[in-house]
């Protein structure tokens, strides 16, 4: 994720052009640092040097194809929100994409309204997921800290009332 948090991050990855400036026109409208790429081999170089929020990629493409560069971004970061875009849909193609970590699957041609509801529940899921791993190491803090001072009490005040 990027490290200053106001400016959100997107790598948008596409054979096809028009497809690829839309959406990077609609991401930079909508507060996006924005990066592109027309291959997945081209995208990792970019992903490698360059950490995004979120990348929108194209299912089929030349020399790394959308589900290969999904496995190779996990690698690199098991947190990176990935969706898949695609002009051949099939259920088995979504469910691998699924299994594989990608957030979300969406067929072309698509609603650019429906890029940002997705865009921005992956997004808040993942600022939740944050909170949660947040407050468990708060929870755990104050579980090991409670026992220690109590402990440290019940020392001293042995010490002082002997």
């Amino acid at each position: 994720m990027s490290s200053n948090t106001d400016i959100k991050r997107a790598l948008i990855v596409d054979d096809e052009a028009g497809t690829r400036d839309l959406l990077v026109s609609f991401l930079e409208m909508i507060g996006f640092e924005t990066r592109s790429a027309a291959d997945g081999e081209e995208a990792l170089q970019i992903y490698k040097n360059r950490s995004v929020d979120i990348v929108i990629s194209d299912l089929m493409m030349p020399k790394i194809g959308g589900l290969d560069l999904l496995r190779e971004l996990k690698q690199i970061d098991p947190d990176v929100i990935f969706i898949l875009i695609t002009g051949h849909p099939s259920l088995e193609t979504a469910i691998e994409a699924i299994k594989k970590g990608a957030r979300d699957y969406i067929t072309k041609p698509f609603n650019i309204d429906e890029i940002k509801i997705k865009i921005d529940r992956a997004l808040l899921e993942r600022s939740l997921q944050g909170m949660v791993k947040s407050s468990r190491g708060i929870m755990w803090g104050l579980i090991v800290s409670i026992p220690v001072w109590l402990i440290l009490g019940i020392i001293l005040s042995l010490l002082l009332f002997k």
